[in-house]
């Protein structure tokens, strides 16, 4: 139940989504002849456009959970790497007969350095299939598997979950496949602006890891310019809102922490 409440609260709550709502609503009402409400509500969504899209907002957002946790200094041995689904376009890639990657694709060549990098990690690639809407067969760890080993990782150092349909998932099926022993380290590699929520699902899940981020998004840089265009901007923020509301419905529904941060900080 929470992972269908979760896929349809989403719809409504991505901020370009409401902008849109907004203004048809507004449009509806205009048709209507209600002329006093449909200008306001065509004339909030304009603004709010123009606020969410051209405003450093998405940038300031996705800024404090990407530099939540920095990379760490690596020292000792890796017992294994957990690499979270999110990197590979499930449903492009079984129309295309291909394997499409998404803006998460650092999370698989990281992957394949920190697999000769560390030759006696286990390396577990975590992802099922999260659509509503099932339109394939084929899971999101088994397609990344595919593309590693072309790449040059050995298929027998590979090893798939493919039972999880969101993050909490993805960090108690992880745990039962790892089967993690006391003093062990695994590192846990996902996009630094999810990594505060997958690290929350870990840690009550009680599989501790290393958080190792990758596919950065934002620039500081960024806060004190305009975005480029009004869709990189609500990109950006759609990104963070997805996060952050993320954050708050794990807390509420899955105990997690609400903004979890490095040990000892």
């Amino acid at each position: 139940m929470f992972f269908f409440l979760s896929k349809l609260f989403s719809i409504f709550a991505v901020p370009s989504n409401l902008v849109g709502f907004v203004a048809l609503l507004g449009l509806v009402l205009l048709l209507f002849r209600r002329k006093v409400a449909g200008t306001l509500f065509v004339g909030t969504a304009a603004i709010l456009l123009a606020v969410i899209g051209w405003s450093p907002l998405g940038s300031a957002a996705l800024l404090a959970l990407e530099n939540r946790f920095p990379r760490p200094a690596i020292s000792g041995p890796i017992a294994g790497i957990v690499v979270l689904g999110g990197e590979i376009d499930t449903d492009v890639s079984a129309e295309r007969k291909t394997i499409a990657l998404t803006d998460a694709a650092e999370r698989l060549t990281k992957t394949a350095e920190f697999s000769r990098l560390y030759p006696n990690a286990r390396i577990l690639l975590s992802g099922g299939i999260n659509d509503l809407l099932i339109t394939h067969d084929r899971t999101e760890a088994a397609l990344a598997r595919e593309l590693l080993v072309k790449i040059g990782v050995p298929a027998d150092r590979i090893e798939l979950e493919e039972r999880s349909r969101n993050t909490c998932e993805n960090a108690i099926e992880s745990k039962a496949v790892a089967a993690p022993k006391p003093g062990e380290t695994w590192l846990l590699v996902t996009s630094a602006f999810h990594m505060p929520r997958a690290v929350g699902c870990f840690r009550a899940a009680g599989f501790p890891v290393l958080p190792y981020p990758v596919d950065y998004l934002a620039r500081r840089s960024a806060l004190s310019s305009l975005a480029p265009s009004v869709a990189a901007g609500l990109y950006l923020t759609d990104i963070a809102a997805h996060e952050w509301l993320g954050l708050a419905a794990y807390y509420f529904a899955k105990g997690t922490e609400l903004f979890p941060a490095p040990e000892g900080s």
